[in-house]
Order: structure tokens, then sequence, then C-alpha cells
């Protein structure tokens, strides 16, 4: 099991100017996998929404399913 990590948290860590170059590169890597992860878990829940709840966040069956359909890397 994984601690969360907020991406917030992580970009000001990572625009310390007193962090070395490879400290820098592996907080940008776990903010964007952080992010990649965030999207994942996004999409898997929006593709068990009944149509009610589509509704109500303004969504179609259509819409709801391209988007579950992108990869967790695309925005």
């Amino acid at each position: 099991m994984t601690r969360a990590m907020h991406t917030p948290a992580l970009l000001l860590l990572n625009d310390s100017p007193r962090l070395p170059l490879i400290a820098a590169l592996a907080v940008r890597f776990a903010a964007t996998v952080t992010k990649w992860e965030r999207r994942r878990r996004s999409r898997i829940n929006l593709g068990k929404l009944d149509d009610r709840l589509l509704r109500d966040v303004g969504l179609t069956r259509l819409q709801s399913q391209d988007e579950t359909a992108r990869y967790f890397w695309m925005h």
C-alpha cells in the first residue's frame, strides 16, 4: 500500500532552490505519477456511474465512455 502524496506539496518541494538535481527529478516524477493515478481512479469511478448520476454531472453515457477509454497520461 502506498501513502497518498499531494501534488501541490510535491511541486512546492520541487521549487526549493537547495534541492539537488536528482531529488528535483524524483519529486517531479512522483508528482506526475500521482497525477496519473488520480486520473486513472477518476476515470474508473466515472465508468461506474449510472445514467442518473451522469446527468447530475452533465455528461451523457457516450461522453463517459469516451473519457473512460482515454489513457491515464492523457489530459
